[in-house]
């Protein structure tokens, strides 16, 4: 037992020394007293959003949707990552740990991301953020989350309680790497839709949420990437976004990418789809998004 015991010992003592350099990064419940719907009380009912703050905030916000199918969540390379990588030139990133299935269909992640963005609008002066600058953005499912706040949001409600809910949950530009979009089409990704909505669902429901249809001229500014070998969700979902945006009049670039497989996050190894953030970078500093650089 004094072995075990010891071995345990030097195997905490040496991940603390791996991660002796890691930030301490603040993470906290989007509902403190439990997200309407919860549950229970463990993590998986707590949706929460985890801060990356850069040394000098240039006024530009975007909450993160990692994706997973509405099932998981790829909190490395579609959260922390990203988040380092917006903090790098000024930008203040809060990933989104959302509510998932088994447990969880819809609506429960929507309230989620508009409750995010809500807190982050309201919040802004305690982050040095422009309430006017906060996006959304997401990975794959976590791409048709960000589509969904995109497509689908409101004023907030004058005369609630809780001054989060009076203020408004409409992203101010969106952000969608090789998102879900549709689930009508037969280019659609089943096992989100199976996963948020269930095996039968409501066929109102699904084109509700099918994010193609619901693109509007109050849909917010859209960047969007893809990639022409992504074989998981293929990018006629990019495509028929875009030229939904290009129909309702709503400023939008896209990049489809030869090269990468799905889920590739910052593509540091993909020739030609490694280029995407540079791309991003110049389209929010064109749009006047990092003003305050």
């Amino acid at each position: 037992m004094r072995r075990i015991s010891a071995l345990m010992t030097m195997i905490l003592l040496l991940a603390n020394t791996l991660h002796a350099d890691e930030p301490v990064r603040p993470r906290f419940d989007l509902w403190p007293d439990g997200a309407p719907g919860a549950k229970g009380t463990a993590e998986k009912d707590r949706p929460s959003l985890e801060a990356f703050l850069p040394e000098k905030p240039n006024g530009c916000a975007v909450v993160v949707c990692p994706g997973g199918g509405y099932g998981h969540l790829a909190v490395d390379h579609e959260g922390k990552q990203i988040g380092e990588w917006f903090n790098s030139f000024g930008v203040t990133a809060f990933v989104l740990r959302y509510r998932l299935a088994p447990d969880y269909q819809h609506p429960a992640p929507l309230n989620d991301v508009q409750r995010a963005i809500r807190t982050v609008r309201t919040r802004a002066g305690e982050w040095k953020l422009d309430p006017q600058r906060v996006g959304v953005m997401g990975f794959s499912a976590g791409g048709h989350l960000a589509s969904t706040a995109a497509t689908h949001f409101d004023a907030g409600n004058p005369t609630a309680a809780d001054p989060i809910d009076k203020t408004g949950c409409r992203p101010d530009f969106a952000i969608l790497c090789y998102p879900v979009i549709t689930f009508t089409q037969n280019f659609m990704h089943r096992g989100s839709r199976n996963n948020l909505l269930g095996k039968e669902p409501d066929p109102e429901l699904v084109k509700h949420l099918s994010n193609e249809l619901q693109v509007t001229s109050e849909t917010p500014p859209t960047f969007l990437f893809h990639t022409h070998e992504d074989a998981g969700v293929p990018p006629q979902n990019s495509a028929v976004f875009y030229l939904a945006c290009v129909a309702n009049k709503v400023p939008a670039e896209l990049h489809i990418y030869e090269k990468g497989r799905h889920g590739i996050g910052l593509g540091k190894d993909v020739p030609g789809a490694r280029e995407w953030s540079g791309r991003l970078r110049t389209w929010l500093e064109a749009r006047g998004y990092l003003a305050g650089e």
